[in-house]
């Protein structure tokens, strides 16, 4: 797996996912939407730290800088 996501966007994927599990914990969302948007909160965690996001690959995007 190459990296496609750069710092800026692990931490924009991080702090989004922050305010998903608050609102979620404060019971701002429930049912339903709080379980899917969770569960896309894990996915923005995960795709974060492993520096790899598969929908990026899809598309040929990449936020990671390039070295020279």
């Amino acid at each position: 797996m190459k990296k496609n996501v750069g710092s800026l966007d692990k931490t924009i994927r991080v702090l989004i996912a922050a305010v998903v599990v608050l609102l979620s914990y404060f019971e701002v969302i429930t049912g339903t939407a709080s379980i899917i948007l969770l569960a896309v909160a894990m996915v923005l965690v995960i795709t974060s730290f492993a520096n790899f996001c598969p929908l990026y690959a899809a598309l040929g995007k990449s936020t990671c800088s390039t070295k020279k």
